[in-house]
């Protein structure tokens, strides 16, 4: 255990906003923290870095907080560097300064070897030496040039001043350093803001394989689902704790729920009971004994505690559906190549009435730009697009949240709307969660989060039948998310939206444009089958890879008898991997075949085939190559 709180609390003045903290950190342990947007996530990750005072909550257990071997806590709290004019390496390497020195001092030692033979100068060398391996001397560069590249950080990036990044790109390199101090334990509070599917990817890896301790606050529920062991959940200003990732959070709530409520339920029934032996005996000389040893029982029945909570799932609602069908072919795009002062990716898909399509892809490569096109906020560089008749599109854009206003919510709604009722407009907003004194909030002391559901509940109300998403998930927490995602999948009308949300795309879309700095590409198919084509794509390069490797040593003449046999059957082995994956793939082309779908839609036929067909070519050039494999080593 490195870190425990016991009932601790914390308040502002006479605002308490944590009330009953129970929580641990254990060795190489990762953590999430989830709960509602104001629920406290935030507040307890600072009061576990010191930076807010502790003080004692309202459970039973005396209040303490614990800290073991003094572990050194990491917490990215604020964007600032001391010298805005270091470039970005200079800003890096400040983190292996330890190391640096022990470089310059490695290679003063050196100097002197040269000059004079002297075994103390060689014994502090050795000593040295052994410090600095240990300390990740020899590996610190690749570590931290991998680290720069994974955050989209060019080798030119390298050599610019801090003051040149934007605010995102700050953010990524006060992140890099934090991640490369690799403190005992990690606070990170909302990680994966700023990065692109890319470096949300690396990222998840990094924090799976880290050695030490992680606490994370996030609203991205997959990068949460792959990388924790244990979730805490901040609800009504309590913690409660959960092991395992996000998805066996969700269960063991929802059965610890029933299982309270189920109880809670067992125990009014049984005071009714005996309340009425009670009432019926309570006059009895004879049963005096008895009723006394009922109303204790009752008394014990009421003291087990009330109804549970119920989760707090407060959120906006609205029944939505397109107001008019548009025609079937939604959506034509042909050869329209996006960009502003250079061309960005080409782009030919058609979209049809009902489908949803998710864009995703790398920071810059094009997303936004797309969308921007076909909502007409910037001409196409060249190519065609065009929608079918009564289409009517509903546009979400990050520009909507940084809209302001000195008017109020309500008259900012009925503005748009001016043929509705005040009660017809109430309502309306009251769906979005602005009620009572909330409708006459001035537009501009609105929250991230509130700003979006003000936009959403006008598009939503004007009920288009294509709806256009630029990230609309931003600032909201994940019952939002939930609630938005469900709204998206019941919708009737065609969906395009770009979002960095992977959960989401997953559950909404059913095909996707993914952006590259090579282009972009069409897919008939959701964001699950898409990450196993890339892993399997990855393998098949990683394999190749090798090969080329293993062929290069061999041509250098580095191999000895020994090591040329090693590896022929290292090769033999991954073969023999490659052809058992290579012949489940082909099974399940087959089996794709005979599916309804598929084999009544020739260009699915088609596609299918052709990917069998280069399946089948693998494996026979694998078998081949196995087979001369095998002959040769069955010779020595």
């Amino acid at each position: 255990m490195l870190f425990k709180i016991t009932n601790g609390a914390v308040s502002f003045g006479a605002d308490t906003i944590l009330e009953r903290i129970d929580f641990e950190i254990h060795d190489r342990e990762k953590i999430a923290v989830v709960g509602r947007n104001g629920s406290g996530k935030t507040t307890l990750l600072r009061a576990v870095a010191g930076e807010v005072p502790l003080e004692e909550g309202t459970g039973d257990a005396p209040f303490s907080v614990t800290v073991a071997d003094c572990p050194v806590i990491g917490y990215l709290k604020q964007i600032a560097f001391p010298d805005e004019e270091r470039t970005l390496i200079e800003e890096i390497l400040t983190v292996f300064s330890p190391l640096i020195e022990m470089e310059q001092r490695m290679q003063d030692l050196l100097t002197q070897m040269e000059t004079r033979t002297d075994d103390k100068v060689v014994s502090a060398y050795s000593t040295l030496q052994e410090r600095y391996e240990n300390a990740g001397g020899y590996t610190y560069q690749k570590e931290y040039s991998a680290m720069l590249k994974q955050f989209g950080f060019s080798e030119a990036d390298r050599t610019k001043r801090l003051k040149e990044f934007s605010g995102g790109q700050r953010t990524k390199i006060a992140f890099a350093k934090l991640l490369l101090s690799h403190p005992d334990v990690l606070l990170l509070d909302e990680p994966t803001n700023h990065l692109d599917l890319g470096a949300v990817k690396w990222l998840e890896s990094y924090v799976k394989s880290y050695k030490s301790a992680v606490v994370m606050v996030s609203h991205d529920r997959m990068f949460v689902e792959r990388t924790v062991d244990r979730v805490y959940e901040i609800e009504y200003g309590e913690t409660h704790a959960y092991k395992g990732n996000y998805s066996d959070f969700e269960r063991q709530k929802r059965i610890e729920y029933e299982r309270r409520r189920k109880d809670y339920e067992y125990r009014r029934a049984e005071i009714a009971r005996l309340n009425v032996v009670i009432e019926r005996f309570r006059y009895k000389a004879t049963k005096a004994a008895m009723v006394q040893s009922k109303i204790k029982l009752v008394e014990r029945l009421k003291a087990a505690g009330d109804a549970p909570d119920r989760y707090d799932l407060k959120t906006f609602r609205t029944h939505f559906q397109p107001k008019t069908e548009s025609v079937k072919e939604v959506l034509t795009v042909k050869d329209l190549v996006v960009g502003y002062d250079r061309p960005l990716a080409s782009v030919t898909l058609t979209l049809s009435r009902g489908q949803k399509l998710a864009v995703i892809g790398d920071n810059g490569v094009g997303k936004s730009t797309f969308v921007k096109t076909l909502v007409g906020e910037i001409p196409a560089l060249s190519g065609t697009f065009s929608f079918g008749v009564r289409t009517e599109i509903g546009y979400f854009s990050q520009k909507t949240v940084e809209y302001v206003g000195d008017w109020s919510v309500k008259e900012d709604f009925w503005t748009d709307f001016p043929q509705l009722t005040e009660t017809e407009v109430r309502t309306a907003l009251g769906g979005f969660l602005f009620s009572g004194e909330e409708v006459d909030k001035r537009v501009c002391d609105l929250s991230g989060g509130e700003r979006v559901r003000l936009a959403l509940c006008k598009i939503f109300k004007r009920r288009p039948n294509v709806l256009i998403l630029d990230e609309p998930t931003n600032h909201m927490d994940i019952v939002g998310k939930e609630t938005l995602e469900n709204m998206l999948c019941e919708y009737e009308g065609t969906v395009i939206v770009v979002s960095h949300d992977r959960y989401l795309v997953n559950k909404v879309a059913d095909r996707l444009l993914v952006f590259t700095a090579d282009g972009a590409s069409y897919q008939t198919y959701g964001y699950a089958e898409y990450e196993l084509r890339q892993s399997e794509k990855e393998q098949a390069e990683k394999a190749i890879k090798d090969s080329k490797t293993e062929n290069k040593e061999t041509q250098k003449g580095f191999s000895t008898p020994l090591k040329d046999r090693a590896r022929k059957e290292k090769r033999l082995k991954k073969i023999e991997e490659r052809l058992s994956f290579v012949e489940q793939e082909i099974a399940r082309g087959e089996e794709k075949l005979k599916d309804p779908q598929v084999y009544s839609d020739y260009k699915s036929i088609i596609a299918t085939q052709e990917e069998i067909d280069a399946l089948k070519y693998e494996q026979e050039e694998l078998t081949e190559e196995w087979c001369a494999l095998s002959e040769e080593l069955s010779g020595h």
